[in-house]
């Protein structure tokens, strides 16, 4: 772990907490995420409704995250927020795997029941991370959040591979059994992680009714405020990205006919990628900003579909999401930790769900379009995915290129170049003294 220094007992006790939930919800993760659409295909999902399970959970846990400043200030506290809908998304899972054990579940019936799970899961979201972030020193996030990302991407990894080579097993004995399983085991790994959430302290936060401002309040100041502009584009970033993002399986599962175990080693590349590279963007964010290093990369998201369309050899892919994975790591985590700074604790709460409400209808809104107009496509190269790649990927560059150059940094951060900060990232010419900070569990 991070030497963070924090003398507060109670406080290093809630962070050993929260990592052992990190460690379970990941796991809960792993064993849905990557496996709710190849199970929806299962069910005999079409192209549209792959694009409803990737749009349409978005698109409520964008409306309903809404409401979770309300509720947080009712409740008055945010741990009571975490604790009662992460608690509700474990039943969902639950669920599911009961449901699905009984081989009842119809597409719609199944995409429903990730709206409620994902929904749940949203409306603790923001409550979670103004508290994490109230936890954790402001000059040490970077590399605290880069440190666990990275250990918890790890465990995020081993169990996607494990649900995926279970799945492997089972496809040829009961997959509906297979897929039943993974998803209970899914809800035991949620209530476990719920159980140490309980146990966490909450820092003591003041509720001032004069700090309430409303969605469309934060959306007219998008021209005066660098934090509006900043989650503006955040939102076009991934409505491009959404336009192709929820294809990708479809591709490798149903038009190149990938096994199970395939296609789960190609995904887990880029988580894999990702986590190694995850605590060094956050050491060399802690120096240089967090905005540089979403700078840097934001260009580069538009070159991972490309690679889509040129070659399909598995080989191949996995360069491309090694790739992929490096680019991501920066960025998310970066876009993650640009919130903590810009915003103040009493209002993090709030623009932390009004974030992820407009990034949540963006998500939807490039998901739905996408399967819309993917059926009216040419296709390219005899494949009827492709077309859309190539338009995400030129939405993606443009929105890469010309918005990032419109926002400022909120911190005093060490001035570099583009040039010194990824050459430093890859080990070519280290910034001065960024190798020789300890990282140790304590």
């Amino acid at each position: 772990m991070v030497n963070l220094d924090i003398k507060d007992n109670r406080i290093r006790k809630s962070l050993n907490y929260s990592f052992i939930d990190g460690v379970f919800a990941t796991a809960m993760s792993g064993f849905t995420q990557d496996y709710f659409t190849p199970f929806l295909l299962i069910l005999g999902g079409s192209i549209r409704e792959v694009g409803a399970l990737s749009a349409l959970p978005n698109f409520f846990a964008s409306l309903v995250q809404v409401y979770t400043p309300d509720f947080t200030y009712w409740l008055r506290s945010r741990k009571k927020m975490i604790n009662i809908f992460v608690f509700l998304q474990a039943m969902v899972l639950l669920l599911i795997g009961i449901v699905g054990l009984r081989a009842k579940l119809t597409p719609w019936f199944f995409i429903f029941l990730v709206i409620l799970f994902t929904s749940f899961g949203a409306l603790a979201t923001p409550a979670w991370s103004s508290l994490i972030a109230d936890l954790v020193p402001q000059e040490k996030r970077g590399e605290y959040f880069g440190w666990r990302n990275r250990t918890l991407g790890f465990i995020g990894l081993g169990a996607t591979f494990l649900a995926g080579y279970f799945l492997h097993l089972m496809k040829n004995f009961n997959i509906f059994l297979g897929f039943a399983i993974v998803f209970i085991c899914a809800f035991l790994f949620r209530f476990t992680s719920w159980y140490f959430l309980r146990k966490m302290v909450e820092p003591p936060l003041e509720y001032k009714r004069e700090l309430f401002f409303s969605l469309f309040d934060f959306l007219a100041r998008i021209r005066e405020s660098n934090f509006a502009r900043f989650v503006l584009f955040v939102a076009m970033m991934n409505f491009s990205v959404n336009l192709a993002s929820p294809f990708f399986v479809v591709l490798m599962i149903k038009e190149l006919g990938f096994s199970y175990l395939k296609y789960t080693f190609i995904v887990i590349t880029a988580t894999l990628t990702m986590q190694l590279v995850m605590k060094r963007w956050g050491k060399h964010a802690d120096r240089v900003g967090n905005l540089k290093v979403i700078k840097l990369v934001s260009p580069f998201i538009g070159l991972i579909p490309l690679l889509w369309v040129v070659n399909h050899h598995p080989l191949f892919l996995v360069f491309a999401q090694i790739f992929s994975g490096f680019i991501w790591a920066g960025f998310n985590l970066c876009t993650t930790n640009f919130i903590y700074d810009a915003v103040m604790p009493e209002k993090r709460v709030r623009c932390i769900a009004y974030f992820n409400v407009i990034n949540g209808l963006a998500i939807c809104l490039g998901a739905l379009l996408g399967g819309f107009i993917l059926k009216w496509l040419p296709t390219l190269f005899g494949y009827q995915i492709l077309p859309i790649f190539v338009i995400s990927s030129i939405l993606r560059f443009f929105v890469g290129l010309y918005l990032p150059p419109k926002l400022k940094e909120v911190r005093p951060i060490e001035k570099v170049s583009s040039w010194q900060l990824f050459s430093s990232v890859i080990g070519i010419k280290p910034l001065l003294g960024i190798d020789r900070r300890t990282i140790r569990i304590e």
